[in-house]
């Protein structure tokens, strides 16, 4: 964000607690983090933008954006329903403010991918003057039709009779939603988020996504994230069914039950271990294999937890680790409440779709295929560079 001798520019991030598409949607997790942080952190890395405020109604996403450094503002009952505007939240929030931001940049939780790049290129437009509104949109070149009242296809656009190719068609744009930055005097006075000079700041087609149902966060969790960070942890936590296993399991006639599991991931445990890092198999399952397998592996075992999110944070606390410097690898629903709790929560690769969009990392491996090996090694080379940068790097007492 910027310092206090460039012009004031405010974020306000709208955040109610309903929703009718999808239940509490801002909290909601994309990569492991909710649409909320993602939105803030995107404010908070733009130059331009000198303080973030979250507007809601909801004592949950009011934790949830205090616990990444925004100002919040509660919103009262009579703009927080369906029916309320974005315009009214935004006046609400800039008429209690101390001094009137020169720019205000007004942003949606439900687009969850944001360049801060592109948030400066709009404001920095606002700014110096050129513009009184800059807004996020995609390029869009396909042939657009409407229906007639017979409901019959007509063309929007373009003439029906004859079809360009694409790079000879001009776009069209479609407003993502995600931004929009404007001069905040203007903005009062218009009373609407589009008035005087209008532009368009263009963002790529990847980042256009909004999110509506369950399938937009299924859709967004499958994008890759572009800069992944490195697995600083100090605990490893697992479940066990899915994870050490393919989710699947042998039974003879007898009732008796087998699994099959990795020695690849066997080794990446066992160099966890050497490396000092805690390491935990929490699981549901209450059959002995899973004990069996702990033992051989020489990690510590819980068993027949029916709450793990409950023993999760009791055993962090007795062990005093901090759960941000955690990673949870799960695979199934019954996974989401402990993944929560981490700063680290790990899907295998064919984890359920609410897991997969739950976590900050999605594995290549499936579970019982490798999943385990392959987080043990992304955790050794993370601690290898810290150690590196931290010789390189010296600290200095005095």
């Amino acid at each position: 964000m910027s310092n206090t001798n460039q012009p004031q520019v405010l974020a306000i991030i709208p955040a109610r607690g309903g929703s009718k598409g999808i239940e509490l949607k801002n909290l909601r997790r994309i990569h492991g983090k909710s649409l909320l942080g993602r939105a803030i952190e995107s404010a908070q890395a733009a130059a331009s933008v000198s303080d973030v405020v979250v507007s809601t109604d909801h004592p949950g996403i009011k934790a949830e954006a205090l616990s990444y450094g925004a100002r919040v503002v509660d919103r009262p009952a009579e703009i927080a329903g369906d029916t309320a505007t974005s315009e009214s939240v935004l006046v609400h929030v800039l008429e209690r403010e101390p001094a009137l931001p020169q720019a205000t940049v007004f942003i949606q939780c439900t687009s969850p991918f944001i360049d801060p790049t592109d948030l400066d290129a709009a404001v920095n437009r606002v700014l110096r003057g050129e513009l009184d509104v800059s807004f996020a949109a995609v390029a869009d070149h396909g042939f657009h039709w409407s229906l007639d009242s017979a409901g019959l296809a007509q063309a929007v656009g373009h003439d029906k009779s004859v079809r360009p190719r694409r790079q000879d068609r001009e776009p069209r744009f479609r407003e993502t939603g995600a931004f929009y930055a404007m001069d905040s005097a203007g903005f009062l006075a218009a009373n609407h988020r589009f008035f005087g000079r209008v532009a368009i700041q263009e963002v790529p087609a990847e980042h256009g996504i909004d999110i509506d149902t369950e399938a937009d966060l299924l859709l967004a969790s499958l994008q890759e994230e572009q800069h992944p960070d490195p697995v600083l942890v100090d605990a490893v936590v697992t479940d066990f069914d899915g994870v050490h296993t393919p989710d699947t399991a042998y039974v003879d006639q007898f009732g008796t039950e087998t699994v099959r599991v990795s020695r690849s991931d066997g080794m990446g445990v066992s160099r966890l271990r050497a490396a000092g890092v805690k390491f935990l198999i929490l699981s549901k399952e209450t059959n002995p294999v899973v004990a069996a397998r702990a033992a051989k592996l020489k990690v510590e075992v819980a068993h027949g937890i029916e709450n793990k999110a409950e023993y999760l944070a009791r055993w962090l606390a007795d062990e005093s680790i901090n759960p941000a410097r955690v990673a949870y690898v799960g695979n199934d629903v019954n996974d989401l409440g402990a993944m929560a709790l981490v700063g680290w929560p790990v899907a295998v690769a064919d984890a359920q779709p609410r897991v997969a969009q739950a976590a900050r990392l999605n594995l290549s491996r499936n579970g019982g295929h490798g999943a385990v090996r392959e987080v043990a090694e992304l955790v050794l080379a993370a601690r290898s560079d810290a150690e590196a940068a931290a010789k390189s790097f010296p600290s200095f007492t005095h």
